[in-house]
């Protein structure tokens, strides 16, 4: 077990995943590969205590400070590739200080596990690409690119259409579990409630960003009416759903 690794997130993350791209065709040893990848995507941010990690980018939100790599460097072009969290604390660390968060190593820490979160993916894995070599599941480099495809798409630009399919289908349904989720949303983000309809809203941005494509949409979409990720969305908002939330995952549309 990782300490402060959000495992219920992965496993259900990892589930829907899984059957998006088997419906997509891809091959058996590719979809073990895919699932190992889906349940370490969140490695970048093993060690997160909630509490401070929502105080911190809950208040960037409500300030609409970038919280992600590639819309940091949106704003900011200047900002040398990497440095994006050093950035942040130039910029925004007396802000922090204000509110009674002194930039500690922890404060720090957090604040890289959005805007460094290749640097902590890379170091987080490399005790865990060994460990998954003795359940025969070999890794590859496309593995690690698609967890950082949410936050460095450039990463995949010129990738092989299969892999930058996977990790479409990884940002989606990890965005959908996450917008779902309950104890996360509060957790994090201070959510007082979640709603599937801004869940799905979220995911038709991301295609209109083209960070993920039509096809995978209109597949989630369907599997979704079809009552595929019924039992996972069920969990991920605490065991239950209104008759409302019901009615609106068998007929959503993208």
């Amino acid at each position: 077990m990782i300490p402060g690794y959000d495992k219920a997130h992965a496993l259900r993350t990892a589930r829907m995943c899984v059957a998006v791209a088997a419906a997509l065709g891809h091959p058996l040893s590719r979809l073990r590969q895919f699932e190992a990848a889906c349940l370490l995507h969140d490695m970048g941010r093993a060690g997160l205590d909630p509490l401070l990690f929502g105080q911190i980018w809950s208040w960037a939100r409500e300030q609409k400070i970038p919280t992600r790599p590639r819309e940091w460097r949106a704003r900011y072009p200047l900002t040398p590739y990497g440095r994006e969290s050093q950035a942040f604390i130039a910029q925004y660390g007396a802000a922090l200080q204000a509110r009674g968060l002194k930039l500690t190593p922890g404060v720090k820490d957090h604040i890289d596990m959005r805007l460094g979160f290749a640097r902590r993916l890379k170091q987080y894995l490399r005790p865990v690409k060994t460990a998954i070599a003795t359940v025969d599941i070999p890794w590859s480099p496309w593995m690690e690119r698609i967890m950082l495809y949410y936050y460095y798409p450039e990463k995949l630009e010129r990738a092989a259409a299969w892999t930058h399919q996977l990790a479409e289908i990884l940002v989606a349904c990890e965005q959908l579990e996450a917008y779902s989720n309950h104890r996360r949303g509060k957790d994090y983000y201070a959510r007082a409630e979640e709603s599937f309809a801004a869940a799905f809203t979220y995911l038709r941005q991301l295609t209109s960003q083209r960070i993920v494509s039509r096809q995978v949409l209109d597949l989630i979409c369907r599997l979704t009416r079809e009552g595929s990720f019924t039992t996972i969305l069920r969990q991920a908002r605490g065991g239950t759903l209104s008759p409302a939330d019901q009615q609106f995952l068998q007929s959503v549309s993208c």
